[in-house]
């Protein structure tokens, strides 16, 4: 899943792609290196980040949707929490909700998707920080309560992805714990998506400051781990060194069957 914030305050690279032509180039170029699906976002959601109506981050989204749908080639996710957000998306041209607050912040998207036939992706989430707690049994809980809301408004489990969600709600030590016991979380039966990309929680494990573009090792290290233990899906800003190194993997952890046969 390649990443394209249309927003002028994403940590990464935000201001980058809000201009309609360089969000279609930034696209394009994610398609060409591989990615099998792009997922666009007009809300930064990074900590500290500034909530934006419904109706500014439609303006930001809907004219790349509309823009890039007919041409793209590959699925595009709408990373929206918003019901009205996500129709409008789907409506535009994009096939998948990708909801940072698991379809528990406004339940209404589950419907919406429902209704579109769209898969959502669903990830965990937390107000406020526990050190404290168990984060996979919380993950689980938290799971539970989304999967019977995706269920209630007619959303086939075939159609569910589950993420646990790095870089939210959790301290330094429960992302990397939650990364660890992925397995746990594939157990639930659904495909997993991971999303680590530059995150800050990299940075703590390289020497000195580093800029989120400095983390490109970090953050294919931490995505061939959870290849490893069960991702199907990884969400990336730097899709041809993700590409290369998950040939890898699958090529080790997932032959084609004619060459595990042989």
């Amino acid at each position: 899943m390649g990443i394209l914030n249309v927003t002028p305050d994403s940590f990464s690279d935000g201001g980058r792609f809000q201009a309609l032509d360089a969000a279609r180039d930034q696209a394009g170029t994610l398609v060409t290196e591989g990615a099998a699906l792009v997922d666009i976002g007009g809300e930064s959601t990074r900590p500290g980040h500034v909530p934006v109506t419904a109706e500014e981050e439609q303006a930001r989204v809907l004219p790349v949707i509309r823009a890039l749908a007919p041409h793209l080639g590959v699925p595009i996710s709408i990373d929206t929490y918003k019901a009205s957000t996500a129709r409008l998306a789907l409506e535009a041209g994009a096939t998948i909700v990708n909801d940072v607050w698991g379809l528990q912040r406004e339940p209404d998207i589950a419907t919406v998707a429902a209704a579109h036939g769209a898969p959502v992706m669903v990830m965990h989430n937390r107000e406020t920080i526990d050190p404290g707690i168990d984060i996979v049994a919380d993950m689980l809980a938290f799971f539970e309560r989304s999967l019977a809301i995706a269920r209630r408004a007619g959303i086939h489990d075939r159609d569910i992805v589950l993420d646990p969600g790095i870089g939210f709600g959790k301290s330094w030590a429960q992302h990397l714990e939650a990364l660890r016991r992925l397995p746990e979380i594939r157990a639930l039966g659904f495909p997993v998506l991971v999303g680590v990309s530059r995150k800050s929680l990299l940075g703590r494990l390289q020497e000195g400051e580093t800029r989120p573009a400095d983390r490109l090792s970090g953050s294919i290290a931490a995505h061939v781990l959870s290849a490893t233990l069960g991702a199907d899906i990884v969400r990336v800003h730097d899709v041809r060194a993700h590409v290369d190194a998950l040939r890898v993997v699958d090529a080790v952890m997932r032959p084609p069957l004619e060459a595990a046969s042989a």
